[in-house]
């Protein structure tokens, strides 16, 4: 594919994530251009969503998960973190990835008092809580106990658990209930309808490393072990598996991968795009300054895994931004982090907040403020 300066590796990444271009047709391309998209917060989660698609609405969101089959599910898989992907992918990616995601958190179950003896009363008796049912955690538990495990409902064990029982296949997250609660399924139950035709041992490390290429490349090993929580040897091992699927990179920060075939067009600067909280864009790389530079990454990246809404100028972070609701319609500031906009950002800013403001149904107008 040639070697690339650091400007056009970066555009090619913001390309290969649906941040440039026509985006995803239905919710579950969109998440499939992410290769799966955070959804520990059911509102981001819609605005990774809109940020990858033309057209889409929060409501198409919600209808994706909830539609029965679904077109798009909810469970713990990369870092053994709640990502939404394509229903089609949930086995296989869970089978892959849900034995590293079980055992990261070992020792924090057995400080909660997960042990392996209430561990192996807890599956079954998720299952047959939620046989038939969607559930959310305060009844979960509240069953489970009628059941025999006894849980605090105040701490973080039920967390675990649902955490722990996702990993081994049993439960993942149902549709959301009023307010966005999260509510808990088993997993065959809901997931009945969907095929299941997906790779497995040497093929599905292949397969996620191709996924993750595609999704983020041009990148490294080091890349798609930190993007998916597994060990450097099994990122290797899996882009190795699929060396026939993906093809070499040149650029300044050394050789990088990226999809055979995929078009080695970069795209043409001046693209501007708003992506909300917990964007996956930063979360694909062990080292992300080429899109966040170091001097801004602590306005972006505040600690506990936290990321800020993010305004992208050619794939680099060069604004944050919020919005909330201001009478009927939705006040949008944003705050730039190296200097005043000109005119080609602030018309690119003004067709994104036009854009969120058609995809959550309201009026939006938005105000620039500076941060430096």
């Amino acid at each position: 594919m040639g070697a690339f300066g650091d400007d056009e590796v970066r555009r090619l990444r913001a390309q290969a994530q649906g941040l440039l271009g026509p985006g995803g047709r239905t919710v579950a391309d969109a998440v499939r251009l992410a290769a799966g998209l955070q959804a520990q917060d059911a509102k981001a989660c819609r605005l990774q969503v809109r940020a990858r698609s033309r057209g889409l609405t929060a409501g198409d969101v919600d209808a994706a998960c909830a539609a029965r089959p679904p077109a798009v599910v909810r469970t713990w898989l990369m870092r053994g973190t709640l990502h939404a992907v394509a229903a089609s992918d949930v086995r296989w990616l869970t089978a892959l990835l849900g034995p590293r995601a079980a055992d990261m958190y070992r020792g924090r179950r057995a400080r909660l008092g997960l042990d392996d003896d209430l561990l192996a009363r807890a599956l079954p008796a998720l299952e047959r809580v939620l046989s038939g049912r969607a559930l959310q955690r305060d009844a979960l538990v509240e069953r489970l106990a009628e059941e025999g495990v006894a849980l605090d409902p105040r701490g973080q064990a039920p967390a675990h658990l649902l955490l722990y029982a996702a990993a081994r296949g049993v439960v993942c997250r149902g549709p959301e209930a009023a307010a966005d609660a999260a509510t808990y399924v088993l997993a065959e139950e809901w997931l009945a309808g969907v095929a299941d035709a997906g790779p497995a041992g040497d093929e599905a490390l292949a397969e996620l490393a191709v996924r993750h290429a595609a999704s983020y490349g041009p990148v490294s090993a080091a890349d798609l072990a930190r993007w998916s929580g597994l060990p450097m040897t099994a990122a290797r091992r899996g882009q190795a598996a699929a060396a026939g699927r993906l093809a070499p990179v040149g650029s300044p920060r050394g050789p990088l991968l990226a999809p055979a075939g995929a078009a080695s067009r970069v795209p043409p600067p001046g693209a501007v795009r708003m992506t909300g909280h917990f964007d996956p864009y930063l979360l694909g790389y062990r080292d992300r300054d080429l899109m966040l530079p170091p001097a801004i990454a602590p306005r972006i990246a505040t600690g506990g895994g936290f990321l800020m809404p993010c305004v992208l100028r050619d794939g680099a972070v060069v604004a944050t931004w919020r919005h909330e609701r201001r009478g009927s319609g939705l006040a949008v500031r944003v705050e730039s982090l190296t200097g005043d906009p000109d005119r080609a950002l602030s018309e690119g800013i003004d067709a994104e907040v036009a854009d969120i403001g058609r995809f959550l149904g309201l009026p939006a107008a938005w105000e620039w403020t500076t941060g430096l």
